[in-house]
Order: C-alpha cells, then sequence, then structure tokens
C-alpha cells in the first residue's frame, strides 16, 4: 500500500520537480520506505511507498518494456499471480515480481477494461504515452482512496487530498452544500468533498482524459444484489468456502501481517481463519467502563490461541491525538470510532506492517441492527394509505420523546424518506436552527434523502432489508467505514486488509435472500451459522457493539466545556451559530436531551477548520504527530 500523486498539464508544460516532490512529500506517512518520480512533457506522476510485496524491485514509477506506458499504484492485487501467467502465456514479458507491473501489461492487452480482472484493492493513474491519455481507477468496494481536480490548465490526482492543495491555483474553499450533507451523513456522500472544486472517484469507477478533450468518467461494476431461493445449507457450505479463499488471497505479503479483534464475529472470522494457516498477532482496544470490547477480545484470543496485545484508551489518550486524527482525515467525518482505529492501527505498527479486519461484512450479509425494522414494523405498513397518514399526523403531534412516538413515525413514514444509512444526525429543521446561512439557500441544495434517491430508485424491485444493504453499500461503507480505515492506518503506515469485500464473496453475498439474511430476530443469521465451529461459541450470537466510545457521559463534564472553547475559538461562525451549540451542550449537560452526536459532527468540523481553513498548515500539524 502506497501514495500516489501526480498532475496534468494541458498546455503541455514539464510539472516542476519541487512542486511533485512538495505533493509526495506531505503523504510521506503512507510510504516511508521509498519515493519515486518521473515527468514528460505534460505529466508529473509521483509516489510514495510502504513496501509490502517485492520488497527489492516495487519502485514506482512504473513503465512497461518501451517506455510507452507509466503508472502509479496504491493498493494490492491478489490474482496478480494468476493473471501474470495469463499475460506471460501472450507474449508479455516482466521486469519485476510486482502486482503493479501485471496492471501495466492488463491495460495494454485489455485498454480500459483492464480493471474487470482485478481483484484487489486499488487506486491507480496510467500515463498511456502514445496516446497522451490519462487514465486511472478505483476499486470495486472504494477500499482505496481516490481524489482529483480539474480545472481548464490542469488535473490533479492524488491517494490524500493533501497533495492536491500543494498545486498551484487549488483554493482552499468550502462547498457549502457538502457542509449541509455532513451535517446529516455525518460525513460527505461521494463524489463531493469538503473542498470545493476537489472531488472523488466513486469505487467502480475509471477516469480518462485524452488530449484536449473532457474529463471522462465510466462506471465498470455495481454492488447489486440478486437473492437466489436456494437451501440454506448450499449457501453456508459456499460462503465458508469463500471466505477462506478471500483470507488466503489477502494474507499475500513479503511482511509481517495480523488481524484487529473486537468483541464481534467478523474480525472474530478473519482472526480464526488466519490462525489455521499460521500462527497471527492480534491487536485490540477498549474504553474502561461497562462496554469495554478487551475483555471480550483477550478471551477470544485466547480461545484461538492469537499472540494477543491490547490497550485501554483513557479520555485524555482519546483526545490528545484527535487534531493528528482529523488532520490525516483530509476532511471531516465525525464517526467517534475513528478515534479508536486510529490508537488500535498505532499499537498494530509497532510489531506488523499489515492487518486484516472485518469492515464490509454488515453491508454483506445484513449485520446492522436497523435492519430489523422493516419487519418490526411490518404490522404498520400493512395499514391503509389513508389511515396511516392520519397515525403520521397524530404522531408528530405526541411529546417528543413520548412511548411509543418513534415507532408510529417511523412506521408511517416511507423507507425512501426514513432511511439514508447508519448516520442522520442533523434533520433539515435542525440544520436552520444550527447553520448561519438563510433559509431559501437551505431549500435550493441537494438534500441527502435526495442523494439517497438514485439508489433507492434502482433497488424497486427489492425487499426494504436489500434496499437498505444497497443504501449503505454506496454511501455509508464508502463514506465513513473505509475512509476512516484507510485514514486512520495509513496514518502510521499500516496496511489495512477487508477480505469480506473481495468480489468473489460478494458474488456469493448478493444471492442471499433476504429470509436467510435476517431470521429468528437474529442478523447476518446464515453467516453466523456458517461460522459455527469456525469461531469460539461465545462470540457466534454476540450483539455488535462497533468501538462503543463514551463521549456522551465525556461532554457532560469538564471535557464538555473545553471542547465548547474549541468549537469557538475554530473560526466557524460563519458557518454555525455558535450560541446555538452552547446551547445544546446546556440542554446535554442539564438532561434534557441527548446531543453528543449533533455535538461531535460540530466539533469535528470544527477541528477540521483550524486545521485546513483556519491558517494552522498541515506542516505544523505534521510536527505537532512527530512525522
Amino acid at each position: 500500500m502506497c501514495g500516489i500523486t501526480g498532475l496534468y498539464y494541458f498546455t503541455g508544460q514539464v510539472p516542476q520537480m519541487e512542486l511533485l516532490q512538495r505533493m509526495a512529500s506531505v503523504i510521506e506517512h503512507r510510504g516511508p520506505n521509498d519515493v519515486g518520480f518521473w515527468t514528460d512533457p505534460g505529466i508529473g506522476l509521483g509516489f510514495r511507498r510502504l513496501s509490502i510485496i517485492d520488497l527489492k524491485e516495487g519502485h514506482q514509477p512504473l513503465s512497461n518494456e518501451d517506455d510507452s506506458v507509466w503508472i502509479v499504484f496504491n493498493g494490492e492485487i491478489y490474482n496478480y499471480k494468476v493473471l501474470r501467467a495469463e499475460l506471460e502465456s501472450r507474449g508479455h514479458r516482466f521486469k519485476t515480481h510486482t502486482d503493479t507491473e501485471v496492471i501495466v501489461h492488463l491495460y495494454e492487452e485489455f485498454g480500459e477494461d483492464c480493471v474487470k480482472q482485478l481483484r484487489g484493492m486499488f487506486g491507480f493513474v496510467i500515463w498511456d504515452r502514445n496516446r497522451r491519455k490519462l487514465f486511472g481507477a478505483r476499486d470495486h468496494f472504494g477500499i482505496k482512496p481516490f481524489y482529483y481536480y480539474s480545472d481548464p490548465e490542469k488535473f490533479v490526482f492524488g491517494s490524500e487530498i493533501k497533495s492536491i492543495l500543494e498545486a498551484d491555483g487549488v483554493h482552499r474553499q468550502i462547498r457549502s452544500e457538502s457542509l449541509f450533507q455532513y451535517l446529516t451523513f455525518q460525513y460527505v456522500p461521494e463524489p463531493a468533498t469538503m473542498f470545493e472544486g476537489i472531488r472523488k472517484l466513486p469505487p467502480a469507477h475509471t477516469i480518462t482524459i485524452e488530449e484536449g478533450g473532457p474529463v471522462r468518467l465510466r462506471k465498470y461494476w455495481d454492488p447489486e444484489f440478486a437473492p437466489e431461493d436456494r437451501p440454506m445449507g448450499e449457501y453456508i457450505e459456499e460462503l465458508r468456502e469463500r471466505l477462506k479463499d478471500s483470507v488466503v488471497h489477502h494474507m499475500q505479503s513479503d511482511v509481517m501481517r495480523g488481524c484487529f479483534l473486537s468483541s464481534g464475529i467478523d474480525s472474530t472470522a478473519i482472526a480464526a481463519h488466519m490462525r489455521a494457516i499460521e500462527p497471527i498477532k492480534t491487536f485490540s482496544v477498549g474504553f474502561e467502563g461497562p462496554n469495554n470490547e478487551t475483555l471480550i477480545s483477550r478471551e477470544t484470543a485466547q480461545a484461538l490461541d492469537t499472540d494477543h496485545f491490547e490497550k485501554i484508551i483513557t479520555e485524555h489518550d482519546f483526545f490528545d491525538v484527535l487534531p493528528k486524527a482529523v488532520w490525516h482525515q483530509d476532511e471531516p467525518v465525525a464517526d467517534p470510532s475513528a478515534i479508536a482505529l486510529y490508537h488500535v492501527s498505532e499499537l498494530a505498527r509497532r510489531h506488523v506492517t499489515v492487518v486484516l479486519s472485518g469492515e464490509g461484512a454488515d453491508e454483506l450479509f445484513g449485520g446492522y441492527r436497523i435492519y430489523n425494522e422493516p419487519l418490526s414494523l411490518q404490522s404498520i405498513e400493512r395499514l391503509p394509505l389513508p389511515l396511516k397518514r392520519l397515525m403520521h399526523r397524530m404522531a408528530l403531534m405526541l411529546p417528543e420523546g413520548m412511548r411509543g412516538r418513534s415507532y408510529l413515525l417511523r412506521g408511517t413514514t416511507p423507507l425512501e424518506e426514513r432511511f439514508l444509512g447508519n448516520a442522520k444526525i442533523f434533520s433539515e429543521d435542525m440544520k436552520a436552527d444550527v447553520l448561519q446561512t438563510d433559509r431559501d439557500l437551505l431549500k435550493r441544495y441537494t438534500k441527502p434523502f435526495e442523494v439517497a434517491a438514485q439508489y433507492y430508485e434502482r433497488t424497486r424491485h427489492l425487499d426494504p432489508v436489500t434496499r437498505m444493504q444497497y443504501i449503505d453499500m454506496n454511501l455509508w461503507l464508502p463514506g465513513d467505514i473505509l475512509m476512516k480505515a484507510d485514514k486512520m492506518t495509513m496514518a502510521h503506515s499500516l496496511e489495512l486488509r477487508v477480505p469480506f469485500l473481495d468480489k468473489e464473496l460478494f458474488e456469493l453475498a448478493r444471492r442471499i435472500p433476504m429470509q436467510q439474511r435476517i431470521a429468528e430476530n437474529t442478523t447476518k443469521y446464515v453467516f453466523r451459522k456458517a461460522m459455527e465451529g469456525i469461531v469460539p461459541e461465545f462470540i457466534l450470537h454476540r450483539p455488535k457493539l462497533g468501538f462503543p466510545v463514551p463521549v456522551r457521559e465525556w461532554m457532560k463534564g469538564r471535557r464538555g466545556s473545553d471542547m465548547l472553547e474549541q468549537i469557538q475559538a475554530a473560526g466557524i461562525g460563519d458557518y454555525i451559530q455558535l450560541s446555538a451549540v452552547e446551547e445544546m451542550l446546556t440542554k446535554h449537560r442539564n438532561g434534557q436531551g441527548d446531543y453528543s452526536r449533533r455535538l461531535w459532527v460540530l466539533y469535528i468540523f470544527a477541528l477540521w477548520h483550524a486545521s485546513y481553513m483556519s491558517g494552522t498548515s498541515g506542516s505544523a500539524v505534521r510536527a505537532a504527530a512527530g512525522q
């Protein structure tokens, strides 16, 4: 895993080496082992390397035999050995043993369709010297990041936004619509970013720029569910085989590897499969109190016989690294568990260079508790529409917090108007109360449910639970889960691999019917059945926790005052009504409601603004981080 960056000047000028060096230097944490550059009229490529495979020969940028095709590549291709053998049989000759060079020859053989051959995680750019064409791609699920900026003079790209901000003419300006959407999602959904003019290449997309032509995006794959009614036993057997195969492929490396281990079934399943192959190291973090995950993960590690390492994160530990973690994120992601991930990554990097983890299982197999909701609401949803409308109006008249009010509102609201994924923080009315903007602008922007509408439209033929999974596959997974996974691990030069997000495993998961995913009031039912005899019995049916962070309680004490002071000093008064923030904190402390998630969203935005918009340079934050 590495970091890539570069520029394409449409005027043909050669990029300055000093600029490329700055763009690569700011992402040194992604690749401390090597650095490389290549320039030609109109094009400049930069690369930072974290050595994982072929430690001696993996230098980039890398070219084909006649230097007509050049590449910078971030990621891992797990089927590269099979692809290499096929390419050699077609007459291709290789000078290294890297997966990077396989992509170069695939491009020579298949052109832009080369991405369809790849099994893995990737973000790469190819420069086709003869055609004067830039071609880039991002992996199927969005495991690896790809950002870009384009104006009439140039195209700039990078694994992180930091690199792009180093380029001349790229201004640090907040995109208002992104801020509005962030307040609801707790992240900025693809393809936008919090920066005006800087965009994400969506998962499963390629990007092409030919000389004199426009920027062209193409979607090459879709995480589409197509349930098939087959006996559960068949799915259980095939699931076991495919997960084992995925773990084996994800363990390819020439360096030490380990596994993150929580108290849940997903990471335990990965660790169990790894341990069946070789002795492994596992890593866990937790917080003091009743939801300390290290107590369970320690027991799991003993059952699996792993070399286990753990850390208890104190309140001071948590907040001490926040500025550094927010800087590494590039744009605000208000998921408190990201900081827990930052700490466990720091712990793991002391011992290994590669870790496997359980991200993606919930989206594939129906693991979130919210996926139970459609079944619990069936009694209301079957009622005649006029009656449901009447019940909805009556529910709105009930006092907020009254028992049954929320149930009635959810049951009388169509799925397309109530579910956005695992986070729905600020409603539109709440935004009007906290944003420092006119209400007319709030009426005109693309609302969160309008963002989700395209995904609901594609799944009209599917059941509600599967539609919810498809929403999460396209919004929550790349926007929150995978974004924090990449940035928090790479902050410590640690490569994270996610065996559940394997296109071969997804081909099975997409066919499992809803009745086998959610059954007997249990999420991930078929997956849990498949893991019987593989993971310890006490893990099989444990409820999902997901890094429970006690920010709700911390805010009630002195920490809440500290957070408010930081928010007030961050320079966000042009965007956020600071008096409204203070009022929320007061109500939270007085027990007048739980405002912790809303306050956290505003707090992370404030820290991000202080780092990227208020004159605090990235180099200053990096210096504070000791990098």
